[in-house]
């Protein structure tokens, strides 16, 4: 497990709540319109006293995935600016992460900014899930796969053929 961890004075912490709000405004680097919160992909804050310290656990969405740094450290920044005396933003590669960790909120995101969301798979995706994608343009069911490598490594490239549009899905994992 990867820690990011600092030191600074504070003379009243906030509490845990005021931390997941915080967490709000910090976006994935790839996927901007989406916050870590949005992601599903922090999954633990913990506050400790003596000295005051805030724990966040985060786990990411692949192994090897590049925005876990620019994300952990974005998570540092929001969260040191609450007024902690140590934060500590720790990277969980034990635990998988899986997109049914996002939110509904995150996956209408999603297609708003023309990126088709991943179903819902409940740790057994079918085949009929993976044909059966919705174009985030039209909404058409009537698409296909492309390529299963996009931009990044949690996209996939599919075409409509109701509205010849090419758009990027969110793999479901």
């Amino acid at each position: 497990m990867e820690t990011l961890s600092t030191y600074t004075t504070t003379a009243n912490p906030p509490g845990v709540a005021a931390v997941w709000a915080a967490l709000e405004r910090v976006t994935d680097p790839e996927i901007p319109v989406l916050s870590v919160i949005d992601m599903g992909i922090i999954y633990n804050v913990e506050i400790s006293e003596n000295p005051v310290c805030c724990t966040i656990t985060m786990t990411p969405t692949f192994v090897g995935c590049p925005a876990v740094d620019i994300i952990k450290k974005s998570v540092y920044d929001e969260v040191l600016k609450l007024g902690f005396s140590i934060v500590e933003v720790k990277v969980d590669f034990e635990n998988t992460w899986t997109s049914d960790r996002m939110s509904p909120e995150a996956k209408i995101k999603l297609e708003k900014f023309g990126l088709a969301p991943p179903v819902i798979i409940n740790n057994n995706l079918t085949e009929d899930q993976l044909n059966n994608v919705r174009c985030p343009h039209c909404g058409s069911t009537d698409t296909t796969l492309r390529s299963a490598f996009g931009s990044t490594l949690c996209r996939a490239i599919r075409f409509c053929f109701s509205c010849k549009q090419g758009f990027e899905q969110f793999k479901p994992v």
